[in-house]
This record gives structure tokens, sequence and C-alpha cells, in this order.
């Protein structure tokens, strides 16, 4: 395998029996973990296996952990605590994705010099990471021929021939079988029971999941230390500032025009209402069309510290521009929260509220940034989104919906009924007591709740409140 590569990247190939092995009891911990086991107490397990597969191989490459690690951690295992605590199957894929991404972030972090890197280097270097990994993925036949070549000798070849033998055997096997099945009933009967108390289905699913997961993070890790992603961030020219003053200009005067109509109308409630309108269809309508402003108008300031020179009075417009949008936050979330308590509770509008309360957050940031150039927005934008995650992931959303649209019961609806009753297994403490709930018996009351590898909590005090019932 002669080519151009870096140290560690040899360093892998000629030490194939550590960082295969590794990779591999990884891998078959992930199948045992995860085979048909969404968010069972083993998730958890799975993510201190996996902070401590990235830090033994960190070592083997000389790579301290820098400061900043530790935060990345303790988000990842709060993440995996939070998995196996909630029923929600929306609130465990956000958690998962988020696992998936900071665990990526945080190898980044530690392998190369991130410091001058934005928002923009690093999704693009998260993608090309786990995209271009894919086209290592072959490259364990390589190491592994490599290593028994080199590294044992004439035993080596002994092993790699073997191998090759038992993978080229397994699908002839098959066929063989097969035919033999099909060509005798009495023996075609006798091999389907073996095969039946053997659970194949399971057995080749759990083989399946270990060798993908292997051939996955054993391409990513090459991919990442093959010195393809360039560490240095290119500096562009900025444009002058006079190409964006006008633009900027005339959106701040329309902007504090309508922040005005907003603290005059909705806030304070002395304007003037349209025929036709009553106060509250005018409160209770524009939420998203805000929202989407408020999130164009972060765009927009980010552009212009990103792409345009500094200038004064740049930079007041769009201060200017950035507090209009705390008001447009405020009046959005006015407006949902006043849409709620007529309409109630969902996923949907909590989501909403976080992300406006999200923005707003980001907004302080932004700010900063305008006025302080050493100030690390991203790093505070990573900061402030994962933690606000973590305080979304742990409050367990479907509980608090249930709670406040069961006790507006007098204005539930039968439509209400329906998407109460749909809600995980987080809403049971206030459901079950309110509608009895002997129909969730096949949802909660299940086996697999108490077992030791799906153990989820959530789970597991449905269960305990439908069998008292």
């Amino acid at each position: 395998m002669e080519e151009n590569v870096t140290k560690e990247s040899k360093r892998i190939r000629e030490n194939f029996q550590i960082f295969g092995v590794a990779t591999f009891l990884f891998a078959c911990f992930y199948s045992v973990c995860m085979y048909k086991n969404d968010a069972g107490i083993t998730y958890l397990l799975l993510v201190v296996a996996g902070l401590y597969y990235v830090r033994y191989c960190g070592k083997q490459f000389g790579f301290a952990a820098k400061k900043g690690t530790l935060f990345y951690v303790i988000c990842i295992l709060l993440l995996g605590i939070s998995t196996f605590c909630t029923d929600d199957a929306r609130i465990i894929f956000f958690n998962k994705t988020g696992v998936f991404l900071l665990m990526i972030s945080m190898v980044l972090y530690n392998v190369f010099e991130t410091k001058k890197w934005g928002l923009g280097k690093y999704v693009v270097t998260i993608v090309q990471s786990v995209l271009w990994s894919w086209g290592e993925w072959v490259r364990p036949f390589g190491d592994a021929k490599y290593y028994c070549k080199n590294k044992l000798g004439s035993k080596g070849k002994t092993i790699l021939y073997a191998a090759v033998s038992v993978a080229v055997s397994v699908p002839v096997v098959a066929v063989v079988l097969n035919l033999l099945m099909s060509a005798d009933v009495l023996f075609g009967d006798m091999a389907q029971r073996v095969l039946e108390s053997l659970n194949l289905k399971n057995i080749i699913g759990v083989l399946g999941l270990t060798v993908l997961v292997f051939f996955a993070v054993y391409g990513f890790l090459s991919y990442v230390v093959k010195g393809e992603i360039r560490e240095e961030v290119a500096e562009g020219k900025k444009a002058e500032s006079i190409l964006a003053i006008p633009m900027a200009g005339i959106l701040t005067v329309l902007y504090l025009v309508f922040s005005v109509v907003q603290i005059g109308g909705l806030f304070l409630g002395k304007m003037t209402l349209p025929k036709g309108y009553t106060y509250a269809m005018y409160a209770r309508e524009g939420f998203f069309q805000l929202l989407a402003v408020s999130i164009f108008n972060l765009l927009l300031v980010l552009a212009g510290i990103q792409f345009f020179k500094k200038n004064k009075i740049l930079t007041v417009l769009l201060t200017l521009m950035s507090l209009c949008t705390f008001i447009m936050i405020a009046s959005s979330a006015m407006r949902m929260v006043l849409y709620i308590k007529t309409y109630h509770l969902t996923f949907l509008r909590i989501l909403v509220l976080w992300g406006l309360m999200l923005l707003a957050i980001l907004f302080a940031g932004v700010i900063t940034t305008l006025y302080k150039k050493q100030f690390s927005l991203f790093r505070y934008s990573v900061v402030v989104v994962t933690v606000c995650y973590l305080g979304l992931s742990f409050a367990h959303p479907d509980y608090w919906i249930a709670k406040y649209n069961v006790s507006h019961q007098s204005k539930v609806i039968a439509m209400d009924s329906g998407y109460l009753r749909d809600l995980s297994a987080d809403a049971a403490p206030v459901l079950v007591p309110y509608f009895g709930m002997k129909e969730a018996d096949s949802r909660w009351n299940t086996d697999d709740v108490v077992s030791v590898r799906k153990f989820n909590v959530s789970r597991f005090v449905a269960k305990q409140l439908v069998e008292k019932q």
C-alpha cells in the first residue's frame, strides 16, 4: 500500500491489532446495546463506551484531551441519561442526533486546531468527515492484509487465508443448505426447526449491525487522520460596508415602525384595529411569520458581520435591527401563548416557544460580537444550543402537554382527547389517572420495560401506573 499518508494513518495500518480489535469490540457492544432497543438503559452504557473508545484511540495517536473536551463529555452523557428516561420518540431522535454531532465535534476539536473555525467551517468539515469516510470502508481489508503480511509473516498469511475462506463459505453454505432443504422434506423440516431454535433472524440482524458499525467507525477514524481535512481557514476579502448600509438602513426603519406598532397595538392595546378584527384574532395570528423574520434577521446580521468591513454606521444599524428583532420575538411569543390558551398545547407549539427563547439568547451573543471582536460567537452558540436543548430534553414535553390540557378540561374537545391518548409514556402520570387508560395495556404494560437491556424509566413508571388501575 504505497501512498502519501500521515503518521497517524500509518499508525492505524501498522497497528491493526490495536485499532481493528478495539473497533470490532465497540461494534459488538453497539449491537448488544442497540439491536431492537431504541431507548433502553444500555444506550447510556453505549455512550460511555463510545467516549472511552474515542479517548483510547486518541491516546494511541498521542493526542492529549484539550481543555474544552469536558464540556462535550458532560453534554453527551446527559443526552445518554435523558434518552433512557423518556419515551418520546422525537426527543429520543434529537438526543441521538445530538450525541452523534457532539461526538464528531469533540473528535475534530481534539484532532485539529479549531480556534479560528466558524460555523460554516465546522458544518462543512462534519459533513465532509461523515460522507467522505464512506470511501474508507474498504480500509480494514487493506490494513488487515498489510498487518498479516508484514507483522505476522507466514502465520499471518495462514490467518488471512482462513478468514477469507470463512467469509466465502458463508454464502456458499447458505445456498447449498437452501437447495438441500427444498430437495428433501424430512431434512428441510429438521433444518427449519433447528434454524428456528437458533433464532437465525436475530443472529443475522446482530451480525449485520456489527459489521455495519465496524466499517462505519473504522472508516471515520481512518478518514479523520488521513490528512484530507484542511485545518487552516481561508481569510476571504470583505466587501465595502457601503454596499450593505442602504439595505440595512431601509430594513431598520421598517423594523422600527413595525416595533412601534407592536408596542402600541399588541403590548399596550392602544391602537385601532381594522373592521371585523377583534383583539383576540389580532393577537393569535402571525407568530410563524414573525419567527421566520426573526431567523432571517439573525442570518442577515451574521452576514453583515462576516462579509462586510466593520463600519460604525453599519454596526449601529445592525444593532438596531437586532433590538427590533427582540421585540418581534416577544410579539411572536405573546401571540403563541394566547393561541395556546385557546387551542391548547402541542409539541410543535412548545418547540416554537423554545425556538423563540433560543433565538433571543443567540441575538444577545450577536450583539456582543458587533462590539467585541475577540468574542467567539460559534462557541457561544454551541454552548447555548446544547444547554437549551438539554433543558427541553429533560423537561418531558408530553408530560406538560397532558398536564396543561387536562387542567383545562372544560375546554377539551374530542380531537384533544385523541391527541392526548397518543402521547408517549412521559404523559402517563397525568393520563392514567385522567382516562383510566385500560386500553394502554398493550402499549405500556409490557415485559420489555423491566428487562435489564431495555429498561426505560418513563416506560417503567407507565407500566407501574397501568398495573395499579
